[in-house]
């Protein structure tokens, strides 16, 4: 236990009693070490929650990419030639043999770079046929009158990846030739139903001089039918309809029968050039955002780098001229692909989630400065008479931060914990870092606040009030170059936004402009206490002069807590800014992609009684029947583009209501001018077809001739980029009949109009188009973090606003008592106190709603929300800006000055409880 012993170096060394410092101060203020310990247990939770919550929606983002990507674009395929025809036949059917190829298989993964996990139960290998093979049985499907076509796979573990729905799978001779008479093979369910084959059906294939039959000996069921084994080539599991090149119409189907692996040499007998593959599965749970670029490197690698020339090495041997000849193994993945759209998702959404991520840390950090500069404050005394008695200033410091370091250390130790039981994935050492960090500014705050006060033995010290106190010129100097940063991270956000190269300085954006904001209100702090001070004193009463007097002798040490309060408030108004501009980019989004809040169609005339029925629905206000032509031909017919016929009235109210292509009802007259429609058109559409008039084909057979008059950028009843609007008394009875209802209300209810509309249409609503854009990890985790920062920073202002007033207590409690010696009442005493805060609460709400409104204007024109709000494949994702939120604004300077007042009415109705006779003893502590 650190015990306090001081002595003089030219006295000599008197043992005596000695007193357990740590002890001693543990048990003279149990509160408030428990106070500090809750303080750091929570930030410490915080600070190392917030790597391991950025790494586990980082993955997760990750994993869904890959899982959206599908194993054809994510499986790594290695895929050897056709044996060469100058190797005799026997050495041939030996290269197809599954002894071989399982070697082959063992020695391909070896080669693998460990960066790359495989899944070892959906990776397999086998043979295939490279060339789709006609079967001329007449019993097979033919839509077009064109022969269906097969392929051949002979792949290792079907038993193991199906089960057998009727039959049994297929065998083969260990020693089979490719002269083999016959063939099994098995299907699976789907390809059996597709091209009408059973258990016993015989295909016959073309061969070497010969025909092949082929007996269908099994139908099996797969086990994972999205799994790797599977679906990188669906054509195993489900047959396809293929088309045949233009211009012809002709179709034909295509499905895979599957041999055993014993089997595949007979496939050198068929025309269809069978090649050995290696399809290696990465494993998705294995997958993690940190080792993305590694990743990518071992891509790269085993598509043409070293890892591939070691692969051709284990299975073309060295290379010869017959090789060359013959070519070489591959390697072929879009993996990388995958990995490069997400890194740049992910590229986008980091520095808006360090923006949040520093403003939050910056805010907590001056809270425990603060709270070591309020311990130093209160024991100002105690250590002036310390260093009088001779205790040395590093002996001072070093029992201070043993002191700090008995409760901070194990309470930041409970923090990690915490955090690392909530969040039991992502990288432990980021972790640790944050917590210990957030324990050594606890444990550094009151030593380096109490040496820098007593740094000169003193007892007595002048007045520090802020407005007789005069700013150093290294004060000013420091306060120049926080400007300068301020400005350069601004600037540099400004014009070239949040992507790109992550810029530690552009993170600091917003918190240095907060900074700056509190130090220029700092400065100017005085200036209006001094106007308001000379007319107080003529105002009858003695309570506002007063309370401007307390609060104009404030310590010029209050620039801490107002930088806290402002760097807070900032914070958590571009935190919740970034909220709300994400949710106002989802919600235009969901607008554009439905046209309405609801919206029916079909690709024929609806019927004419469901726009009245669907008038009656719950919750609709207004209806917009119109008809979309998708197919008119303008001029020669060469293309075509949507023509809509609307009611003028109707639409033009629509398009009013959403905000999508507003125009004057009034711009579609209802009659033609010397046989020209007046048309509106997209930008695209005026700019193909200009203003001259022009015939538009419709497909009944009638023409129209439309003139644009008017350009719009979007329309409703559209979602592409080209289109026509024309009034619908302009059209013929048959196209003019509604093919598609927009309906806007509140609280429209999906099921109703399902169950009101004609089962061929299709209906969609805008709440449920909405809730497509929050389904990624990637985003909805960077929007959680966001909402933890907004929180934070609110939290961290209302205990900086608290522990400033905390300081200053005791000297307001003595005042108070001696106050109502004098014949103060308890409301009077009330009043004064709510003043006296008033004016720092007032100045910190005020500065931080400016400097938030400030930041979030200066800040929005570089800042993009699409990475953030939308799907990054969304095709109209520009426009997702930063905007100003109120409530973001209002809300946590409201709560500063409510929790001010709060602060003086219970301090006032404590210091009446506890009443008057302590704070008035001489020579008391306070």
């Amino acid at each position: 236990m650190s015990e306090v012993r001081f002595s003089r170096k030219t006295e000599p060394q008197v043992s005596g009693p000695t007193v357990p410092w740590v002890r001693t101060r543990l048990r003279t203020a149990p509160g408030t070490a428990f106070w500090l310990a809750l303080l750091v247990a929570l930030t410490a939770c915080l600070a190392a929650a917030f790597p391991r919550a950025v790494d586990r929606y980082e993955d997760s983002g990750l994993r869904r990419a890959a899982e959206q990507a599908r194993p054809d674009r994510t499986g790594v395929e290695v895929y050897a030639p056709p044996p060469s025809v100058l190797l005799t036949p026997h050495e041939r059917e030996d290269v197809l043999r599954p002894g071989l190829l399982a070697r082959q298989y063992a020695q391909v993964r070896a080669e693998v770079p460990r960066a790359l996990v495989l899944d070892a139960d959906q990776s397999t290998y086998g043979v295939r046929t490279t060339l789709d093979i006609p079967v001329p049985d007449p019993w097979l499907p033919r839509p077009t009158g064109k022969p269906a076509q097969v392929t051949l796979v002979a792949q290792a573990g079907l038993g193991a990846h199906a089960s057998i729905t009727r039959g049994r799978l297929p065998r083969a001779d260990e020693d089979v030739t490719s002269a083999a008479p016959a063939l099994e093979a098995a299907v699976t369910v789907e390809t059996a139903k597709s091209l009408h084959i059973k258990v016993g059906s015989v295909i016959h294939l073309p061969a070497a001089g010969r025909t092949l039959p082929v007996r269908i000996t099994g139908i099996v069921t797969p086990h994972d039918p999205k799994g790797a084994y599977w679906s990188t080539r669906s054509i195993l599991r489900t047959s396809a309809l293929i088309r045949e090149p233009a211009p012809s119409v002709d179709m034909h189907w295509l499905g895979a029968l599957l041999i055993a692996p014993e089997g595949a040499p007979v496939l050198l007998a068929t025309p269809g050039r069978p090649e050995r593959y290696w399809q290696l599965a990465p494993s998705e749970e294995a997958l993690r955002a940190r080792d993305t670029p590694a990743l990518r490197s071992a891509l790269a690698s085993l598509e043409a780098g070293p890892a591939l020339r070691k692969v051709r090495l284990k299975i073309d041997g060295p290379v010869t001229e017959l090789t060359e000849i013959t070519g070489q193994t591959e390697v072929l993945t879009d993996l990388d692909e995958v990995l490069i759209a997400y890194d740049r998702s992910r590229e986008s959404v980091a520095p808006l989630v360090a923006v949040a991520a520093v403003g939050t840390g910056t805010v907590a950090a001056v809270v425990l400065l603060m709270a070591g500069g309020l311990t130093a404050d209160r024991r100002r005394s105690e250590l002036a008479l310390l260093r009088a008695r001779g205790a040395s200033l590093r002996g001072l410091t070093g029992r201070l931060c043993a002191e700090t370091a008995v409760v901070a250390v194990p309470a930041g130790a409970l923090g990690l914990a915490a955090a690392l039981v909530a969040l039991p994935e992502g990288r432990s050492r980021y972790a640790i870092a944050a917590a210990v960090a957030v324990t050594a500014v606890t444990c550094a705050a009151l030593p380096l606040r109490a040496a820098a006060a007593h740094r000169v033995v003193r007892v007595h010290t002048g007045r520090e009030d802020i407005s007789a106190v005069r700013p150093s010129r290294r004060r000013t100097v420091a306060e120049l170059t926080l400007l300068v940063l301020a400005a350069a991270a601004v600037e540099s956000l400004r014009r070239r936004g949040t992507s790109g190269a992550f810029d530690d300085l552009v993170s600091l954006a917003p918190v240095l402009v907060g900074v700056i904001a509190a130090l220029v209100l700092v400065r100017l702090y005085p200036l209006p206490l001094r106007g308001l001070a000379r007319p107080a004193a003529r105002l009858r009463g003695a309570l506002a002069h007063l309370s401007l007097a307390r609060a104009g002798r404030t310590s010029a040490s209050a620039v801490l807590p107002l930088v806290a309060l402002l760097t807070a408030l900032t914070t958590a108004a571009f935190g919740g800014s970034v909220l709300a501009g994400v949710q106002e980019a989802r919600d235009h989004a969901s607008l554009l992609a439905v046209g309405a809040d609801a919206r029916v169609e079909t690709a024929t005339p609806l019927p004419s009684g469901l726009a009245d029925r669907l008038r009656r629905s719950p919750g609709v206000s207004e209806l917009s029947a119109v008809s979309v032509i998708s197919d008119a031909k303008p001029e020669n017919g060469a293309q075509s583009l949507p023509l809509v016929g609307v009611r003028p009235a109707d639409y033009a109210a629509l398009s009013s209501r959403t905000g999508i292509g507003a125009f004057a009802a009034a711009r579609l007259p209802d009659g033609a001018t010397g046989g020209t429609t007046p048309a509106l058109a997209s930008t695209a559409t005026a700019r193909t077809y200009g203003t001259r008039p022009f015939p538009v084909l419709l497909p009944d057979g009638s023409s129209l001739t439309v003139r644009i008059t008017t350009v719009l950028d979007r329309t409703p009843a559209v979602l592409g980029s080209d289109f026509l609007i024309v009034n619908r008394e302009a059209l013929s009875p048959a196209p003019a009949r509604p093919t598609t209802l927009l309906l806007t209300g509140k609280g429209l209810d999906g099921t109703s109009l399902r169950k009101a509309a004609p089962k061929e249409a299709s209906v969609h609503l805008r709440s449920e188009e909405r809730e497509h854009y929050v389904d990624s990890p990637l985003q909805t985790g960077a929007e959680g973090v966001y909402a933890t920062a907004v929180a934070a920073g609110t939290g961290y202002a209302a205990l900086a606003l608290l522990l400033s007033l905390l300081r200053t207590a005791p000297e307001r409690t003595a005042l108070l008592a001696r106050l109502r010696t004098m014949g103060l009442t308890r409301a009077a005493g009330r009043r004064l106190l709510i003043l006296e805060s008033l004016p720092q609460a007032i100045l910190a709400a005020l500065g931080g709603t400016l400097t938030g409104w400030a930041t979030i204007r200066l800040l929005s024109p570089g800042i993009d929300l699409t990475a953030i709000a939308l799907p990054t494949a969304e095709p109209d994702a520009a426009g997702a800006e930063l905007r100003m939120d109120a409530l973001s604004l209002a809300i946590p300077a409201a709560a500063v000055l409510l929790l001010a007042v709060a602060m003086g009415v219970g301090q006032a109705w404590w210091s009446g409880r506890q009443g008057s006779v302590r704070e008035l003893r001489a020579g008391d502590a306070r």
